[in-house]
């Protein structure tokens, strides 16, 4: 492989901002799914992603798409995801990620990927990451005018009243928020001079369980959940990046709710997935998922910023506890949840 900007190449990266910027700015969806740069050197293709490790062999459905709609040489930033029915699945994406190629195989046959793309770092012989934003997105259309599923070039807008718009139906779809790129802005990465607006919300949860944190005995995360329709608490996630002190002092707040008795989730019962059944971890599977249970009577309130299925889709952020609740009244039906929106719709736009 021999191109003007050769891997690894780090992404640039965005800094969140409470709402979407007015000014000198290209607005685009923010898709949720693997950030991946593409190279491409002829029959050479390199998916690059987030942490400079290679997705190439967990996507080959991608790779061939690739192939087929990308000029021949060139380098390409954008997202790896899943599309299922009318929105994203980010919990099928996860899965990719398999360290048998038999398996990957059969994932790309029953569960294809798609590759959105946003920003075009080099073109056959130029180097184009000195190149205004603006311009490099001119380049990037002309590039991928003729490409099609599951190629994909992502919806752009100068107004940031459609940007608003996307903000708040683009979500029923599954993406994430929306991304503002400064239009003179040269490529830079790992520099956080983009700016991204995502979705908050605040949830108060059972705090069921804690797993320890690999540094040593403090609190690492905490485990939570939700009651369903039947009154059974059912694992919604975890809420972790607490200070180094702060871990330590959650020892000993919540060591008089430690049980070795009856507990919704313990035995051969691991809480990741569904506390009702025993599961990996959907990020590593050799992750070590034992917990230390707890009288499921604590309530935190927590910050989430989406849903997939019943769990929140990203790690939560501690808020404070909620000494007036009751564990009981924490049940989904306090949970937002966005109208459906088709993302067909979102790539047509």
């Amino acid at each position: 492989m021999h191109l003007p900007v050769m891997p690894p190449v780090k992404p640039m990266l965005a800094k969140a901002v409470p709402s979407v910027p007015e000014g000198d700015y290209t607005y685009e969806p923010k898709w949720d799914g693997f950030r991946c740069i593409v190279f491409r050197d002829g029959d050479e293709v390199e998916l690059g992603s987030r942490n400079e490790r290679p997705l190439t062999r967990y996507f080959p459905e991608v790779v061939e798409a690739l192939k087929a709609n990308l000029p021949d040489r060139c380098v390409v930033d954008g997202e790896i995801v899943i599309i299922a029915g009318k929105g994203l699945d980010f919990v099928n994406l996860l899965q990719r990620i398999h360290p048998a190629d038999s398996r990957v195989r059969m994932l790309a046959e029953t569960t294809p990927a798609s590759f959105i793309a946003f920003d075009l770092l080099a073109l056959g012989d130029d180097d184009l990451m000195t190149v205004p934003q603006g311009e490099r997105r001119a380049l990037l259309e002309a590039a991928l005018a003729k490409a099609s599923a599951p190629i994909h070039l992502t919806p752009v807008s100068e107004d940031p009243a459609v940007a608003r718009d996307w903000f708040q139906v683009f979500e029923g779809a599954g993406l994430d928020g929306v991304i503002a790129k400064p239009k003179a802005q040269a490529y830079q990465p790992d520099k956080r001079v983009m700016f991204k607006v995502k979705h908050t919300r605040t949830a108060d949860v059972v705090v069921a369980g804690y797993r320890l944190h690999k540094s040593g005995p403090v609190v690492g995360s905490l485990v939570l959940g939700l009651y369903d329709d039947d009154g059974n608490l059912q694992h919604i996630g975890v809420a972790a990046s607490f200070a180094m002190k702060r871990r330590a002092e959650l020892i000993a707040e919540l060591a008089p709710y430690k049980t070795d008795g009856a507990h919704p989730w313990v035995g051969d019962v691991v809480p990741e997935r569904n506390p009702n059944q025993s599961a990996g971890s959907r990020w590593n599977s050799g992750k070590d998922l034992s917990f230390v249970p707890l009288r499921p009577e604590l309530v935190a309130e927590v910050g989430y910023d989406a849903m997939e299925g019943t769990r929140f889709r990203h790690t939560a952020q501690f808020k404070h506890w909620r000494p007036d609740r009751t564990p009981e009244s924490c049940t989904y039906e306090q949970l937002e949840r966005p109208v459906r929106f088709d993302v067909t719709e979102v790539l047509s736009t």
